[in-house]
């Protein structure tokens, strides 16, 4: 009892602290009113915007404030994340019994007093408008003015005041609580753990605060571009039933994507469903999920200016041009069908691409989906998760992933399995939001033992049979598309997917189907909810095994079929009994022999070899070190640190981004990816039981991969083989401190942001339209 009155005497404290400060503020200056922002900026304010204060706001705060992980919600990635604001609520809660309501900026709020309705406090001055009640009614400058206070770092490692997890309690302040922040936490200024700003960009911020924090409103677009809007509008949107089916479908996988009008980096777009037509401002249909109800007689599909700046981890870019367009034409036109109703939003159609879709031939929907396959991937990585060891923990560290040739794959039995079989293909969304896992998880998985029981028996059929499980199975690009192998790196609680077969053999890899294929999107990326309660997410991320197993099943039928229970079994050790029960079950067994002719003893590796070979025209090789400007010398050194294996690499992080220079110039980036070996990912809760870092390996490449980095470091070109040298020979924890104090860049470090800066501009020249803002919210500190 006595515990109860004390928690109830520090909320009646906190809450009388808390008016009594907004009784002080408004007192002072004027009670708060998101009108006292109103206002233009006439050109020299917008000049001094855009070309001094942006770049500051981009460079040094965008880093942990993007996407739905941003602290407190406040996101600095646009003038209208700003004029929101932040919120004391969470939007990654895995323990919420209910979904929540969602609050996605620019959707689900239009104005600022919308997101004052919803909670959301300001972070710059609502109140009457002078240079002291601009400040001092300001969260942003207050944050900058508590970091510049304190000063410099002291030591190298901060201490435990400091609270790196991401899982930590936010201390999401308004205002009137900011005074009280300040004495609690006087080391939490901005940036967070990092070196202050110097002292020019802390007088541009100043300034700019102090004179009301401005912002021009966005560009308008050139002339030339509002063509191109208004040419993929009419292309976007039609009246007969097939065009908007089809349409539908296209909205459906892209909604999330960043789509480039022109060969430039200004303009990009999103595709967005609106109740208003081409010609007229957009009015953005806000539902859950792209395939909700919309509530209106007929949706456009318009394309939105995206005023965000570009963050890389939530960045899926996609050029719209006119061979885009004429390749789509001839997947979803190119043979004679018709489209003889519209399938309506109604959840158990809706949910399931298969049933909502399928008067549109399976092939056209498969080649639709590898004709970008990276991205398609990508936006499970990319999309609503933004990070989360829940929605990543289900892949392995490295693998592979290939396509079944559609060609191959589509005949006549294909079609008539997929349609036989479309009512066990429903995935966890026609739950909504809202699901009790247990039951549900018995439910999806009968359904989908179902599923590859039928897909065995027709591979297996006299029909089956003739289709080869040879080398002709696996996409080949069509002899010009890079999308047809891609790598998936996992780093803990976010991945990354690139073009290629990059790094060493793998443990396992994937060939996708068009169900497989489609099912991820639905599952991870148009079907998950980001806001949904616990019971979804787990339902969501239990059902993901499924689609891993089968994924790797499709791999092992072009191995011999006596390696193929060994190699499971080697990829699931210690598994749980109910997982050996669904992997070794014989009804999803196939017994046909692959037609891959072997010559070694080392089948899966020369698998791979022989793959590498067939796609070798449509590889990718920009990570390849071969392609950076290092000698000859020390790109043979860095593949001889790659074959290092356990030891002492259980110390490194998951991610190193690695700054080297020559004389001190910025020369190059190379990354180091730690990939930690498992026994088996099918643990949900307890993954470090699984761990065997005696088989750990690290994959080394050139340039920026991985969108959230653990660890700088930088290294002279002429110390690149004592820096090799001293990661191989690691084998305690104090011999990666050492490595830090000689190459380490830690966020202490004075020239955190000079390394940060030249990073960020070479990852730029590298790959200008992949690129964007890493996420800091990560960063080691040891």
């Amino acid at each position: 009892m006595s515990r109860w009155i004390a928690l109830v005497f520090v909320f009646l404290l906190v809450s009388g602290c808390a008016a009594y400060a907004t009784h002080q503020f408004d007192s002072v200056f004027g009670s708060e009113n998101t009108a006292n922002r109103v206002s233009g900026t006439v050109e020299s304010e917008s000049e001094f915007y855009n070309e001094e204060v942006k770049p500051i706001l981009d460079n040094r705060c965008v880093s942990c404030h993007a996407c739905y992980d941003a602290p407190c919600q406040l996101k600095l990635t646009a003038s209208g994340g700003i004029e929101r604001g932040g919120s004391k609520d969470l939007v990654y809660d895995g323990t919420r019994l209910l979904a929540a309501t969602p609050t996605r900026l620019f959707i689900d709020g239009k104005t600022t007093d919308d997101w004052r309705a919803k909670g959301f406090h300001p972070v710059l001055n609502e109140r009457g408008q002078s240079p002291s009640a601009n400040l001092q009614g300001s969260i942003l400058y207050r944050a900058i003015a508590l970091r510049k206070q304190q000063g410099a770092f002291t030591q190298p490692v901060l201490s435990d005041d400091y609270d790196f997890s991401l899982a930590r309690d936010q201390q999401c302040s308004s205002v009137e609580e900011y005074s009280q922040f300040e004495k609690n936490y006087p080391n939490w200024g901005m940036p967070y753990g990092l070196p202050a700003l110097n002292e020019k960009e802390y007088d541009v911020l100043t300034r700019w605060l102090a004179k009301g924090g401005k912002m021009p409103a966005s560009a308008v677009l050139p002339a030339e571009l509002q063509k191109q809007v208004v040419l993929w509008e009419s292309r976007l949107n039609g009246d007969d039933l097939k065009k908007q089916l089809i349409l539908r479908y296209i909205y459906e996988h892209l909604f999330l994507y960043s789509l480039y009008l022109d060969d430039g980096e200004a303009f990009r777009f999103h595709l967005v469903r609106s109740k208003t037509p081409p010609g007229e401002p957009i009015d953005r249909i806000a539902t859950r999920r792209p395939y909700d109800d919309p509530g209106v007689d007929r949706i456009y599909y318009r394309l939105w200016p995206d005023p965000e700046v570009k963050v890389q981890k939530n960045h899926i870019p996609m050029q719209l041009d006119e061979a885009r367009y004429a390749r789509w034409q001839s997947y979803f036109y190119g043979e004679d069908y018709h489209v003889t109703k519209d399938p309506g939003y109604a959840p158990e159609v809706a949910t399931n691409p298969f049933k909502a879709f399928r008067e549109i031939p399976a092939n056209a929907r498969y080649r639709f989906l590898l004709d970008h396959s990276q991205n398609t991937i990508m936006a499970f990585i990319k999309g609503p998760v933004c990070r989360g060891q829940v929605a990543v923990n289900v892949i392995n560290e490295q693998f592979w992933v290939y396509f079944v040739t559609p060609e191959v794959a589509y005949n006549k039995s294909s079609a008539e399995l997929l349609e036989k079989q479309i009512k066990r293909l429903d995935l966890p969304a026609i739950e909504s939001s809202n699901a009790l896992p247990l039951a549900s998880l018995v439910t999806f998985s009968e359904q989908q033992k179902t599923y590859l029981s039928a897909k065995a028996k027709l591979i297996e059929s006299e029909r089956g049979r003739a289709v080869p499980l040879g080398l002709n199975l696996i996409w080949d690009g069509d002899g010009n598309n890079p999308n047809a192998a891609l790598t998936i790196f996992r780093h803990f609680d976010n991945a990354s997917v690139v073009k290629g077969m990059v790094g060493q053999h793998p443990k396992t890899a994937w060939v996708i189907d068009y169900p497989l294929l489609e099912r991820i999107h639905y599952l991870l990326v148009a079907g998950f909810d980001v806001f949904g309660n616990v019971g979804h997410q787990l339902v969501t991320r239990l059902y993901m095994d499924f689609l891993r197993m089968e994924g790797e099943m499709n791999f092992l039928l072009l191995l011999p079929k006596e390696d193929r229970e060994n190699i499971r079994k080697f990829w699931y050790r210690d598994a749980s009994q109910q997982i050996k029960d669904y992997i070794f079950n014989d009804l999803i067994k196939v017994n046909r022999e692959s037609h891959v002719v072997y010559k070694t003893n080392d089948h899966q590796g020369e698998l791979y070899e022989k793959l590498r070979t067939k796609l070798a025209k449509v590889l990718d090789h920009g990570y390849d070190l071969e392609q950076s400007k290092l000698s000859s010398e020390n790109v043979a050194a860095l593949y001889q640190l790659q074959r290092t294996r356990g030891g002492g690499l259980v110390y490194l992080p998951n991610v190193i981004t690695v700054l080297v220079t020559e004389k001190g110039v910025p020369l190059e980036v190379i990354s180091v990816i730690h990939n930690k070996a498992h026994s088996n990912i099918s643990s949900l809760l307890d993954e470090a039981a699984a761990r065997l870092p005696e088989e750990d390996d690290i994959t080394l490449v050139k340039g920026v991969l991985g969108d959230y980095p653990n660890a700088f470091m930088r290294v002279e070109e002429d110390e690149l083989l004592d820096w090799t040298k001293q990661i191989a020979s690691l084998k305690t924890k104090e011999d990666y401190t050492e490595l830090l104090n000689h190459f380490g860049i830690r966020r202490t470090h004075p020239d955190f942001w000079f390394v940060s800066d030249s990073i960020a501009n070479l990852n730029k020249q590298d790959r200008p339209r992949e690129s964007g803002i890493l996420d800091y919210n990560r960063l080691e500190n040891r």
